[in-house]
C-alpha cells in the first residue's frame, strides 16, 4: 500500500520557542550515543535547495510522484529529461561545513548513527560511514521489472548516446535532482530500457507517494531505540517517513533536539529548538567539543 504524498503542513497552536543557544546540543552530544536525522536543509549550503524553506522548490514545482512515474510514459519522460540535466549538478555538489561537522562528530564518538532523508550522497562524500539513506540515492538506478540495480553514471552515458543533440540550460536545481524544462524539449527526449530485461528504469529513490522499504524503516527504528537522543538537522519533518522516528524517540522518553531554520512538524516533541544556519551551528558545536571538522 502506498500513501498519499504529504507536501505541506500548517502549524497549529502557539509556535514552539526557538533559541540560538547551542549549549544543550553540545551537552547532549558530549554524552554520546546520539543519532542524527538530517534533511534537505543540511545541503542548501552545497547549492541544493530544500523543499519548504524560504526559497524552497515546492514554491515553483511539483515533485514527481510514484503513481505518475509508474503509470505514465509521459511522466517518466518528463522526469528523466529533467533529471538527466539536473543530476549532473547534484553529482558535482560538494559537502559543506555541516556535512563535515557531522562526519567529525561521528569520528569522535559523539554519534551512534546517521539517518538522512537526502538523496545527494554528501554525508558519505564528507567521510561519514554507515549512513542510512532513508529515501535512497540518486547515484543508483533500479529496474521496476527485474529489480536489478546499476550505477547512475552508466544510465547517464546511455541517455547521452540516445539523445546526442539534447541540450538544456540549468537555471535552478531541485532537491530531487531535476530542473525545469520546456515541454517541447521534454517531448523529444528518448528513454532507454533496462539492459537486462527491457523493463522500466527508475532512480533508486523513494518518490512522493511511495513507501520506504520496510527493512530500512526497521533499521532506523533500531538506531533510535539504541540511541540516547535524536538530533534533527535541517528537516521540516513534514513527511511521516522522518517524523515517525522523532515521535518514537519522544514517546520512549529520549530527548529530541532540532536545529532548523523555521518551524518543523516535530517542534512539539523537541527538548530544544535551535534556529541557526546549519553550517554555522555545527561548526560551533564541533569546535566546542574539540572535534572541529
Amino acid at each position: 500500500m502506498r500513501t498519499r504524498p504529504t507536501l505541506t503542513w500548517t502549524p497549529a497552536g502557539e509556535p514552539a520557542p526557538r533559541t540560538t543557544d547551542l549549549s544543550e546540543v553540545v551537552r547532549v552530544l558530549g554524552e554520546g550515543g546520539v543519532v542524527v536525522l538530517s534533511g534537505a536543509g543540511l545541503s542548501t549550503e552545497s547549492g541544493i535547495p530544500d523543499y519548504r524553506g524560504a526559497e524552497g522548490s515546492l514554491r515553483r514545482h511539483t515533485p514527481m510522484t510514484y503513481q505518475e512515474f509508474a503509470g505514465s510514459e509521459a511522466g517518466r519522460r518528463r522526469y528523466w529529461a529533467r533529471s538527466h540535466v539536473g543530476w549532473r549538478t547534484i553529482a558535482r555538489a560538494r559537502p559543506n561545513a555541516g556535512h563535515h561537522a557531522v562526519a567529525a562528530l561521528h569520528a569522535n564518538g559523539h554519534l551512534s548513527g546517521i539517518i538522512t532523508q537526502n538523496v545527494d550522497g554528501l554525508h558519505q562524500a564528507a567521510g561519514a560511514p554507515d549512513v542510512v539513506e532513508l529515501h535512497g540515492s540518486l547515484d543508483r538506478v533500479v529496474c521496476l521489472g527485474c529489480r536489478g540495480t546499476s550505477a547512475r553514471e552508466v544510465l547517464d552515458r546511455r541517455l547521452r548516446e540516445a539523445n546526442p543533440s539534447f541540450t538544456a540550460e540549468v537555471t535552478r536545481i531541485n532537491p530531487d535532482g531535476d530542473v525545469e524544462l520546456p515541454d517541447e524539449v521534454v517531448r523529444e527526449f528518448r528513454l532507454v530500457p533496462c539492459v537486462g530485461c527491457g523493463g522500466v528504469l527508475k532512480p533508486d529513490v523513494v518518490f512522493f507517494g511511495e513507501n520506504v522499504p520496510r527493512p530500512r524503516v526497521e533499521e532506523c527504528y533500531r538506531l533510535v531505540d539504541e540511541a540516547n537522543a535524536v538530533l534533527v538537522l535541517g528537516s521540516s519533518l513534514t513527511v511521516m517517513s522522518g517524523l515517525r522516528f522523532v515521535r518514537h524517540a519522544a514517546k520512549s522518553g529520549k530527548p529530541v533536539l532540532i536545529v532548523n531554520q523555521g518551524h518543523t512538524r516535530g517542534d512539539a516533541h523537541a527538548a530544544v529548538r535551535v534556529d541557526l544556519p546549519l553550517g554555522q551551528a555545527l561548526t560551533a558545536v564541533t569546535a566546542q567539543l574539540g572535534c572541529a571538522a
